[in-house]
């Protein structure tokens, strides 16, 4: 069964719009645990504009899961990460003024920064993932930095999906295919929904884990915390 890792970066996002500490966001990670979630995601920025720095911190005594930490690998983040030693990093190249990540690594261009970055991670005995698209020949240059895994970048799935156009999945396939042939474990993530999830689950080869946030908070208004992590986790099975 694919893992389901939840992202709380907007439950930080809901407390900050208020100031103080409601939603305490160590409180939801525990209670998503207890619901069912296999793991929890954060994605601290420079700004600090949801999960903060400190969170991260606070947060790592309470996961009993797995913790899986993304960002962009600027020192800052890269001694956070040491320091804290959670299950997973993610390497994701945001600009620091993105709203959200909306492009993976060029591996090529990047390979011998990603190399260096990956193996200080690796002998801190954390796991390594490295947010991209579907583009082979740059999965093909991700195996040679020693990433653990790839996250594979899903917002063209859910827009193709969304559209009707379930054809959008096919470059997704191959990209997963072409990642267990090279020896790397498969996540994925960003736009994945209650909607469209259970048809790519069921069709991506050796998916090992979802990352879900924006979705999944926004559902929760609906349907409540718990019921929505139930809902994922019937549609991964």
């Amino acid at each position: 069964m694919t893992k389901l890792s939840v992202n709380i970066n907007k439950i930080a996002t809901l407390r900050n719009a208020r100031g103080g500490d409601y939603p305490n966001v160590v409180q939801s990670a525990i209670d998503l645990q207890e619901f069912g979630a296999q793991g929890i995601t954060v994605h601290p920025r420079p700004d600090e504009r949801h999960i903060r720095y400190q969170d991260v911190y606070d947060l790592k005594p309470v996961i009993t899961t797995e913790f899986n930490i993304e960002g962009n690998p600027i020192p800052k983040f890269i001694d956070l990460v040491l320091k804290t030693k959670p299950t997973q990093v993610t390497l994701v190249p945001d600009a620091v003024d993105a709203i959200t990540s909306n492009a993976g690594w060029d591996t090529v261009t990047n390979q011998g920064f990603l190399k260096e970055v990956v193996a200080e991670f690796k002998r801190n005995n954390i796991r390594t993932s490295i947010f991209m698209g579907t583009d082979l020949k740059l999965i093909e240059a991700a195996a040679k930095t020693g990433t653990d895994r790839i996250e594979l970048y899903t917002e063209s799935y859910a827009v193709d999906f969304a559209n009707g156009n379930k054809k959008g999945i096919k470059p997704f396939i191959k990209a997963a295919i072409k990642a267990g042939d090279l020896g790397m474990g498969l996540n994925a993530g960003h736009d994945l929904n209650l909607e469209n999830i259970q048809y790519f689950s069921s069709k991506i080869p050796n998916l090992l884990e979802v990352s879900i946030g924006h979705a999944l908070i926004a559902e929760a208004l609906y349907f409540g915390l718990q019921n929505v992590v139930s809902m994922y986790l019937q549609k991964l099975k």
